[in-house]
Protein backbone atom coordinates (compact mmCIF):
# COMPACT_ATOMS: atom_id res chain seq x y z
CA UNK A 1 0.00 0.00 0.00
CA UNK A 2 0.71 3.23 -0.66
CA UNK A 3 2.99 4.88 2.53
CA UNK A 4 3.23 1.78 4.19
CA UNK A 5 5.84 2.22 7.02
CA UNK A 6 7.13 0.19 10.10
CA UNK A 7 7.68 2.24 13.34
CA UNK A 8 8.39 0.99 17.25
CA UNK A 9 5.51 3.08 18.34
CA UNK A 10 2.23 4.13 17.02
CA UNK A 11 0.22 6.73 18.33
CA UNK A 12 -3.58 7.40 17.63
CA UNK A 13 -4.45 10.85 18.76
CA UNK A 14 -2.56 14.02 18.82
CA UNK A 15 -4.13 15.01 21.76
CA UNK A 16 -2.07 15.81 25.58
CA UNK A 17 -0.95 12.34 26.24
CA UNK A 18 -0.41 11.24 22.99
CA UNK A 19 1.93 14.16 22.31
CA UNK A 20 3.56 13.51 25.16
CA UNK A 21 4.10 9.82 24.19
CA UNK A 22 5.41 10.67 20.90
CA UNK A 23 7.73 13.22 22.06
CA UNK A 24 9.46 11.29 24.61
CA UNK A 25 9.72 8.02 22.58
CA UNK A 26 11.30 9.79 19.28
CA UNK A 27 14.05 11.89 21.38
CA UNK A 28 14.68 8.55 23.39
CA UNK A 29 15.68 7.44 19.79
CA UNK A 30 12.24 5.04 18.84
CA UNK A 31 10.87 5.48 15.62
CA UNK A 32 7.49 6.84 15.77
CA UNK A 33 4.27 7.52 13.98
CA UNK A 34 1.54 9.91 14.89
CA UNK A 35 -1.73 10.02 13.57
CA UNK A 36 -4.24 12.41 13.92
CA UNK A 37 -7.64 12.78 11.92
CA UNK A 38 -7.98 16.65 13.81
CA UNK A 39 -6.70 19.79 15.18
CA UNK A 40 -2.64 18.93 16.85
CA UNK A 41 -2.94 19.41 20.43
CA UNK A 42 -6.66 17.86 20.45
CA UNK A 43 -9.56 18.86 23.00
CA UNK A 44 -7.28 20.61 25.98
CA UNK A 45 -5.41 22.88 23.16
CA UNK A 46 -8.48 23.79 21.03
CA UNK A 47 -11.88 23.15 22.76
CA UNK A 48 -10.90 22.59 26.47
CA UNK A 49 -8.08 23.53 29.14
CA UNK A 50 -6.45 26.21 27.48
CA UNK A 51 -9.54 28.67 25.85
CA UNK A 52 -11.70 28.02 29.26
CA UNK A 53 -9.15 29.60 31.76
CA UNK A 54 -8.04 32.30 29.34
CA UNK A 55 -12.48 33.21 29.29
CA UNK A 56 -11.78 32.70 33.25
CA UNK A 57 -8.74 34.77 33.45
CA UNK A 58 -10.99 37.68 31.18
CA UNK A 59 -13.99 37.15 33.54
CA UNK A 60 -12.14 37.51 36.85
CA UNK A 61 -10.65 40.42 36.02
CA UNK A 62 -13.94 42.04 34.89
CA UNK A 63 -15.25 41.01 38.58
CA UNK A 64 -12.53 42.79 40.10
CA UNK A 65 -13.97 46.10 39.04
CA UNK A 66 -16.80 45.04 40.13
CA UNK A 67 -15.13 44.05 43.89
CA UNK A 68 -13.09 47.19 44.78
CA UNK A 69 -15.16 48.43 47.68
CA UNK A 70 -13.09 46.34 50.10
CA UNK A 71 -9.96 48.15 49.66
CA UNK A 72 -11.74 51.71 49.32
CA UNK A 73 -11.85 51.76 45.53
CA UNK A 74 -14.97 52.37 44.30
CA UNK A 75 -16.96 49.39 42.23
CA UNK A 76 -17.74 49.98 39.11
CA UNK A 77 -19.26 47.45 36.02
CA UNK A 78 -16.62 46.86 33.77
CA UNK A 79 -17.30 47.24 29.71
CA UNK A 80 -16.93 44.16 28.27
CA UNK A 81 -16.04 44.51 24.70
CA UNK A 82 -16.85 40.12 24.00
CA UNK A 83 -15.52 40.33 20.58
CA UNK A 84 -11.84 41.22 22.19
CA UNK A 85 -12.38 38.60 24.78
CA UNK A 86 -12.75 35.83 22.05
CA UNK A 87 -9.86 37.41 20.66
CA UNK A 88 -7.73 37.15 23.48
CA UNK A 89 -9.05 33.27 23.95
CA UNK A 90 -8.18 32.44 20.22
CA UNK A 91 -4.62 34.94 20.57
CA UNK A 92 -4.12 32.30 23.70
CA UNK A 93 -4.63 29.37 22.00
CA UNK A 94 -2.35 30.70 18.77
CA UNK A 95 0.46 31.11 21.26
CA UNK A 96 0.48 27.49 22.69
CA UNK A 97 -0.04 25.69 19.19
CA UNK A 98 3.42 25.59 18.24
CA UNK A 99 4.46 23.52 20.75
CA UNK A 100 1.77 20.90 19.76
CA UNK A 101 2.65 21.62 16.05
CA UNK A 102 2.65 19.13 13.21
CA UNK A 103 5.65 21.02 12.34
CA UNK A 104 7.64 20.64 15.87
CA UNK A 105 7.00 16.76 15.92
CA UNK A 106 8.04 16.28 12.42
CA UNK A 107 11.07 18.32 13.72
CA UNK A 108 11.18 15.35 16.32
CA UNK A 109 11.58 13.02 13.96
CA UNK A 110 7.89 11.79 14.58
CA UNK A 111 6.16 11.24 10.69
CA UNK A 112 2.62 12.83 11.16
CA UNK A 113 -0.39 11.28 9.29
CA UNK A 114 -3.52 13.38 9.06
CA UNK A 115 -6.16 11.27 8.83
CA UNK A 116 -8.73 8.74 10.74
CA UNK A 117 -6.83 5.42 12.10
CA UNK A 118 -8.29 1.97 12.19
CA UNK A 119 -6.84 -1.14 12.88
CA UNK A 120 -7.07 -3.60 10.08
CA UNK A 121 -4.96 -6.20 12.23
CA UNK A 122 -4.28 -6.54 15.70
CA UNK A 123 -0.50 -5.37 14.45
CA UNK A 124 -1.35 -3.22 11.16
CA UNK A 125 -3.06 0.66 11.68
CA UNK A 126 -4.84 1.68 8.54
CA UNK A 127 -4.90 5.75 7.82
CA UNK A 128 -5.92 7.45 4.59
CA UNK A 129 -3.22 6.33 2.03
CA UNK A 130 -0.82 4.75 4.67
CA UNK A 131 -0.51 0.95 6.34
CA UNK A 132 1.37 1.10 9.75
CA UNK A 133 2.77 -1.81 11.01
CA UNK A 134 4.17 -1.55 14.70
CA UNK A 135 5.65 -3.21 17.80
CA UNK A 136 4.04 -1.06 19.80
CA UNK A 137 0.63 0.90 19.59
CA UNK A 138 -0.59 3.74 21.86
CA UNK A 139 -4.51 5.21 21.54
CA UNK A 140 -5.04 8.44 23.32
CA UNK A 141 -8.30 9.37 21.03
CA UNK A 142 -9.64 11.62 23.79
CA UNK A 143 -13.38 12.34 24.41
CA UNK A 144 -16.34 14.35 22.91
CA UNK A 145 -19.03 16.16 24.74
CA UNK A 146 -21.87 13.22 25.47
CA UNK A 147 -25.37 14.24 24.19
CA UNK A 148 -28.22 13.52 26.49
CA UNK A 149 -31.30 12.38 24.58
CA UNK A 150 -33.74 14.89 25.56
CA UNK A 151 -36.58 15.15 23.12
CA UNK A 152 -36.30 18.07 20.93
CA UNK A 153 -32.68 18.72 21.77
CA UNK A 154 -31.10 18.22 18.09
CA UNK A 155 -34.03 20.51 16.59
CA UNK A 156 -33.59 23.01 18.92
CA UNK A 157 -29.72 23.03 18.16
CA UNK A 158 -27.08 23.87 21.16
CA UNK A 159 -22.75 24.68 21.84
CA UNK A 160 -20.79 21.96 23.41
CA UNK A 161 -17.17 23.38 24.95
CA UNK A 162 -16.18 22.20 21.32
CA UNK A 163 -18.09 25.33 19.92
CA UNK A 164 -18.90 27.97 22.59
CA UNK A 165 -15.34 29.50 22.28
CA UNK A 166 -16.45 30.51 18.51
CA UNK A 167 -18.59 33.06 19.61
CA UNK A 168 -17.74 36.34 18.95
CA UNK A 169 -20.89 37.88 20.36
CA UNK A 170 -21.86 37.60 24.15
CA UNK A 171 -24.62 35.45 24.92
CA UNK A 172 -27.83 37.32 26.22
CA UNK A 173 -29.00 34.52 28.43
CA UNK A 174 -27.03 31.30 28.55
CA UNK A 175 -28.67 28.44 29.81
CA UNK A 176 -26.26 25.27 30.92
CA UNK A 177 -27.52 21.86 30.40
CA UNK A 178 -25.38 19.99 33.37
CA UNK A 179 -24.09 21.02 36.61
CA UNK A 180 -20.47 19.83 36.80
CA UNK A 181 -16.99 20.98 36.06
CA UNK A 182 -17.02 22.36 32.85
CA UNK A 183 -21.25 23.83 32.97
CA UNK A 184 -20.46 25.53 36.82
CA UNK A 185 -17.09 26.86 35.51
CA UNK A 186 -18.58 28.89 32.21
CA UNK A 187 -21.84 29.27 33.93
CA UNK A 188 -19.93 31.98 36.26
CA UNK A 189 -17.50 32.79 33.45
CA UNK A 190 -20.21 34.32 31.16
CA UNK A 191 -21.98 35.43 34.17
CA UNK A 192 -19.38 37.87 35.11
CA UNK A 193 -18.76 38.88 31.71
CA UNK A 194 -22.32 40.37 31.58
CA UNK A 195 -24.25 37.30 30.71
CA UNK A 196 -27.54 36.03 32.37
CA UNK A 197 -26.84 32.51 33.01
CA UNK A 198 -29.25 29.31 34.30
CA UNK A 199 -28.07 26.15 35.15
CA UNK A 200 -29.96 23.18 35.03
CA UNK A 201 -28.67 19.69 36.84
CA UNK A 202 -30.56 16.59 37.57
CA UNK A 203 -29.25 15.64 40.09
CA UNK A 204 -26.25 17.84 42.78
CA UNK A 205 -24.73 20.63 41.39
CA UNK A 206 -21.04 19.83 41.47
CA UNK A 207 -22.13 16.24 42.77
CA UNK A 208 -18.70 14.65 42.95
CA UNK A 209 -17.13 17.22 45.42
CA UNK A 210 -17.20 17.45 48.99
CA UNK A 211 -20.67 18.93 49.87
CA UNK A 212 -19.25 21.51 52.15
CA UNK A 213 -16.75 22.54 49.48
CA UNK A 214 -18.90 22.53 46.82
CA UNK A 215 -21.27 24.86 49.06
CA UNK A 216 -19.02 27.77 49.33
CA UNK A 217 -18.70 27.87 45.49
CA UNK A 218 -22.69 27.24 44.96
CA UNK A 219 -23.03 29.92 47.13
CA UNK A 220 -20.39 32.17 45.12
CA UNK A 221 -22.25 31.34 41.73
CA UNK A 222 -26.09 32.55 43.16
CA UNK A 223 -24.53 36.00 44.81
CA UNK A 224 -23.07 36.77 41.63
CA UNK A 225 -26.40 36.44 40.17
CA UNK A 226 -26.80 32.96 38.32
CA UNK A 227 -29.62 30.55 38.53
CA UNK A 228 -29.01 26.93 39.30
CA UNK A 229 -31.55 24.61 39.46
CA UNK A 230 -30.86 21.14 41.28
CA UNK A 231 -32.26 18.01 41.12
CA UNK A 232 -35.15 18.43 37.98
CA UNK A 233 -34.02 17.04 34.83
CA UNK A 234 -35.04 18.79 31.22
CA UNK A 235 -37.91 16.91 29.95
CA UNK A 236 -38.08 18.64 26.42
CA UNK A 237 -35.84 21.25 24.71
CA UNK A 238 -38.10 23.72 22.17
CA UNK A 239 -36.54 26.63 19.94
CA UNK A 240 -38.67 29.58 20.63
CA UNK A 241 -38.69 32.76 19.12
CA UNK A 242 -35.46 34.48 19.44
CA UNK A 243 -34.22 31.62 21.59
CA UNK A 244 -34.80 28.28 23.47
CA UNK A 245 -36.93 27.31 26.15
CA UNK A 246 -36.33 24.16 28.71
CA UNK A 247 -39.49 22.49 29.71
CA UNK A 248 -38.02 20.78 33.39
CA UNK A 249 -39.40 17.80 34.63
CA UNK A 250 -41.70 19.81 37.43
CA UNK A 251 -43.14 21.79 35.54
CA UNK A 252 -41.56 25.00 35.21
CA UNK A 253 -39.88 26.71 31.64
CA UNK A 254 -36.55 28.16 31.71
CA UNK A 255 -35.83 29.90 28.45
CA UNK A 256 -32.75 31.67 26.89
CA UNK A 257 -30.81 32.70 24.07
CA UNK A 258 -28.21 30.28 24.22
CA UNK A 259 -28.24 26.53 25.17
CA UNK A 260 -24.78 25.06 26.22
CA UNK A 261 -24.82 21.21 26.62
CA UNK A 262 -22.30 20.32 29.60
CA UNK A 263 -23.54 16.93 30.56
CA UNK A 264 -20.18 14.99 30.47
CA UNK A 265 -18.30 13.22 27.98
CA UNK A 266 -17.93 9.91 26.10
CA UNK A 267 -14.47 8.18 24.77
CA UNK A 268 -14.09 8.41 21.05
CA UNK A 269 -13.61 4.80 20.00
CA UNK A 270 -15.44 4.32 17.11
CA UNK A 271 -14.46 3.81 14.20
CA UNK A 272 -11.21 2.54 15.58
CA UNK A 273 -11.18 -1.02 14.19
CA UNK A 274 -11.42 -2.40 17.73
CA UNK A 275 -12.57 -6.04 17.13
CA UNK A 276 -9.80 -6.07 13.97
CA UNK A 277 -7.24 -5.48 16.94
CA UNK A 278 -8.57 -7.48 19.43
CA UNK A 279 -8.96 -4.82 21.76
CA UNK A 280 -12.25 -5.05 24.07
CA UNK A 281 -13.83 -1.57 24.80
CA UNK A 282 -17.28 -0.74 27.49
CA UNK A 283 -19.15 2.47 27.90
CA UNK A 284 -16.46 3.79 29.86
CA UNK A 285 -13.82 3.42 26.97
CA UNK A 286 -11.03 0.96 26.52
CA UNK A 287 -10.68 -1.37 29.36
CA UNK A 288 -6.95 -1.63 30.04
CA UNK A 289 -5.09 -2.97 33.06
CA UNK A 290 -3.07 -1.70 36.13
CA UNK A 291 -0.24 -1.11 33.75
CA UNK A 292 -2.60 0.25 30.99
CA UNK A 293 -2.56 -2.09 28.55
CA UNK A 294 -5.89 -3.65 26.15
CA UNK A 295 -6.11 -6.82 25.42
CA UNK A 296 -3.77 -7.16 22.85
CA UNK A 297 -1.00 -6.47 24.62
CA UNK A 298 1.25 -5.00 22.23
CA UNK A 299 -1.48 -1.82 22.40
CA UNK A 300 -1.99 0.88 25.24
CA UNK A 301 -4.50 2.66 25.58
CA UNK A 302 -4.07 6.01 27.97
CA UNK A 303 -6.10 9.66 28.80
CA UNK A 304 -10.03 9.90 28.17
CA UNK A 305 -10.56 6.86 25.87
CA UNK A 306 -8.88 4.81 28.74
CA UNK A 307 -12.01 5.33 31.24
CA UNK A 308 -9.51 6.30 34.25
CA UNK A 309 -10.37 9.35 34.42
CA UNK A 310 -10.98 12.73 32.01
CA UNK A 311 -7.79 15.16 33.06
CA UNK A 312 -4.71 16.36 30.63
CA UNK A 313 -2.87 16.09 33.85
CA UNK A 314 -3.53 12.32 34.47
CA UNK A 315 -2.99 11.69 30.42
CA UNK A 316 0.48 13.33 30.70
CA UNK A 317 1.60 11.09 33.76
CA UNK A 318 0.00 7.98 31.85
CA UNK A 319 1.94 9.15 29.13
CA UNK A 320 4.91 8.93 30.91
CA UNK A 321 3.90 4.94 32.17
CA UNK A 322 3.62 3.46 28.83
CA UNK A 323 6.91 5.29 28.03
CA UNK A 324 8.89 2.83 30.08
CA UNK A 325 6.37 -0.03 29.57
CA UNK A 326 6.78 0.33 25.58
CA UNK A 327 9.86 1.29 25.28
CA UNK A 328 11.74 -0.54 28.24
CA UNK A 329 9.65 -3.54 29.04
CA UNK A 330 9.51 -2.42 32.81
CA UNK A 331 6.27 -3.14 34.86
CA UNK A 332 4.26 -0.05 35.94
CA UNK A 333 1.19 0.69 37.90
CA UNK A 334 -0.94 3.68 37.01
CA UNK A 335 -3.26 2.80 39.99
CA UNK A 336 -0.67 4.50 42.15
CA UNK A 337 -1.14 7.68 40.54
CA UNK A 338 -2.22 10.48 43.57
CA UNK A 339 -4.25 12.66 40.85
CA UNK A 340 -5.73 15.80 42.00
CA UNK A 341 -8.24 17.68 40.57
CA UNK A 342 -9.59 21.53 40.58
CA UNK A 343 -12.84 23.71 39.53
CA UNK A 344 -11.63 27.04 38.39
CA UNK A 345 -13.80 28.86 39.68
CA UNK A 346 -13.74 32.26 41.98
CA UNK A 347 -13.11 30.62 44.50
CA UNK A 348 -11.30 27.81 43.38
CA UNK A 349 -12.07 24.16 44.49
CA UNK A 350 -9.40 21.19 44.14
CA UNK A 351 -9.54 18.16 45.69
CA UNK A 352 -7.19 14.56 45.64
CA UNK A 353 -8.02 11.63 47.36
CA UNK A 354 -10.73 10.65 49.09
CA UNK A 355 -13.35 13.13 50.77
CA UNK A 356 -15.01 12.84 53.73
CA UNK A 357 -18.06 10.54 52.75
CA UNK A 358 -15.49 8.19 50.58
CA UNK A 359 -12.81 8.06 53.64
CA UNK A 360 -15.95 6.77 56.08
CA UNK A 361 -17.43 4.54 53.26
CA UNK A 362 -13.97 2.87 53.89
CA UNK A 363 -12.69 3.52 57.10
CA UNK A 364 -16.24 4.15 58.99
CA UNK A 365 -15.58 6.12 61.80
CA UNK A 366 -11.53 5.65 62.09
CA UNK A 367 -11.05 9.06 60.73
CA UNK A 368 -10.26 12.27 61.98
CA UNK A 369 -11.05 15.14 60.04
CA UNK A 370 -9.92 19.24 60.44
CA UNK A 371 -10.86 21.92 59.21
CA UNK A 372 -8.66 25.20 59.02
CA UNK A 373 -10.44 28.49 57.38
CA UNK A 374 -8.93 31.20 55.24
CA UNK A 375 -10.22 33.51 57.28
CA UNK A 376 -7.51 32.74 59.92
CA UNK A 377 -5.40 33.36 56.94
CA UNK A 378 -3.24 36.98 57.19
CA UNK A 379 -2.83 37.15 53.39
CA UNK A 380 -6.20 36.31 52.26
CA UNK A 381 -7.35 38.25 55.01
CA UNK A 382 -4.84 40.90 53.35
CA UNK A 383 -6.40 40.35 49.63
CA UNK A 384 -9.85 40.17 51.28
CA UNK A 385 -10.36 37.03 49.84
CA UNK A 386 -11.29 35.10 53.02
CA UNK A 387 -14.27 32.55 51.73
CA UNK A 388 -13.30 28.72 51.92
CA UNK A 389 -11.10 26.38 54.23
CA UNK A 390 -8.88 23.57 53.89
CA UNK A 391 -10.43 20.22 54.80
CA UNK A 392 -7.64 17.54 56.06
CA UNK A 393 -9.17 13.63 56.08
CA UNK A 394 -6.65 11.61 58.27
CA UNK A 395 -6.87 7.55 58.92
CA UNK A 396 -4.39 6.65 61.78
CA UNK A 397 -3.09 10.13 61.17
CA UNK A 398 -2.23 9.88 57.83
CA UNK A 399 -3.97 12.00 55.35
CA UNK A 400 -5.94 10.32 52.84
CA UNK A 401 -7.80 13.00 51.35
CA UNK A 402 -7.13 17.01 51.07
CA UNK A 403 -9.74 19.29 49.90
CA UNK A 404 -9.65 23.07 49.44
CA UNK A 405 -11.94 25.81 48.42
CA UNK A 406 -10.36 29.28 48.41
CA UNK A 407 -7.51 31.52 46.64
CA UNK A 408 -5.69 29.88 44.56
CA UNK A 409 -6.79 26.10 45.94
CA UNK A 410 -5.33 25.05 42.60
CA UNK A 411 -1.92 25.85 43.84
CA UNK A 412 -2.17 24.54 47.05
CA UNK A 413 -3.38 21.43 46.43
CA UNK A 414 0.01 20.00 45.17
CA UNK A 415 1.53 20.24 48.87
CA UNK A 416 -0.82 16.77 49.69
CA UNK A 417 -0.68 15.30 46.36
CA UNK A 418 3.07 15.07 47.26
CA UNK A 419 1.94 14.27 50.89
CA UNK A 420 -0.45 11.66 49.97
CA UNK A 421 1.81 10.01 47.55
CA UNK A 422 4.77 9.98 49.15
CA UNK A 423 3.15 8.85 52.42
CA UNK A 424 4.42 11.93 54.27
CA UNK A 425 3.73 12.45 57.87
CA UNK A 426 1.79 15.07 58.97
CA UNK A 427 4.55 16.22 61.38
CA UNK A 428 6.73 17.26 58.07
CA UNK A 429 4.11 19.99 57.08
CA UNK A 430 3.23 21.03 60.89
CA UNK A 431 7.37 21.77 61.11
CA UNK A 432 7.73 23.16 57.56
CA UNK A 433 8.88 26.80 57.75
CA UNK A 434 6.74 29.02 55.65
CA UNK A 435 7.51 32.26 54.33
CA UNK A 436 4.96 34.93 55.94
CA UNK A 437 2.31 36.28 54.99
CA UNK A 438 1.78 33.85 52.24
CA UNK A 439 -1.64 31.77 51.53
CA UNK A 440 0.77 28.27 51.57
CA UNK A 441 0.63 29.10 55.45
CA UNK A 442 -2.76 27.54 55.69
CA UNK A 443 -1.58 23.62 54.98
CA UNK A 444 0.98 24.29 57.94
CA UNK A 445 -1.63 25.39 60.12
CA UNK A 446 -3.90 23.11 59.14
CA UNK A 447 -1.37 20.29 59.73
CA UNK A 448 -0.73 21.93 63.30
CA UNK A 449 -4.69 21.27 64.23
CA UNK A 450 -3.68 17.52 64.57
CA UNK A 451 -1.20 17.84 67.12
CA UNK A 452 -2.32 21.24 68.94
CA UNK A 453 -4.86 19.01 71.27
CA UNK A 454 -2.34 16.46 71.64
CA UNK A 455 0.63 19.33 73.15
CA UNK A 456 -1.41 21.92 74.27
CA UNK A 457 -3.92 21.68 77.66
CA UNK A 458 -2.42 18.15 78.08
CA UNK A 459 -2.20 17.17 81.67
CA UNK A 460 1.07 14.64 80.83
CA UNK A 461 3.07 17.13 78.46
CA UNK A 462 2.13 19.48 81.52
CA UNK A 463 3.45 17.64 84.29
CA UNK A 464 6.34 16.77 81.87
CA UNK A 465 7.29 20.53 81.58
CA UNK A 466 7.22 20.83 85.39
CA UNK A 467 9.54 18.09 85.91
CA UNK A 468 11.65 19.62 83.56
CA UNK A 469 11.73 22.94 85.06
CA UNK A 470 12.57 22.09 88.46
CA UNK A 471 16.05 20.36 87.27
CA UNK A 472 19.18 23.01 88.00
Amino acid sequence: MKGAARADLCVIGAGSGGLSVAAGAAQMGASVVLIEAGEMGGDCLNHGCVPSKALIAAAAHAQSLREGAAFGIGAVEPKVDFGAVAAHVAGVIAGIAPHDSQARFEGLGVRVIRARAAFVAPRVVRAGEAEITARRFVIATGSRPAVPPVPGLAAAGFLTNETVFGLRERPEHLLVLGGGAVGIELAQAYRRLGAKVSVIEADRALGREDPELAGVVLDRLRAEGVSIHEGVAVARVARRAGGIALDLADGRQVAGSHLLVAAGRAPNVEGLGLAEAGVRAGPRGIEVDGGLRTSNRRVFAIGDVAGQGQFTHLAGAQAGLVLRAALFGLPVRAAGLVVPRVLYTGPELAQVGLTEAEARALHGGRIEVIREPFAANDRARAEARTEGLVKLVLHRGRVVGAGIVGPEAGELIGLWTLAIGARLKLSRIAGMVMPYPTLSEISKRAAGVHFAPRIFGNRRVARLVRLVQRLP
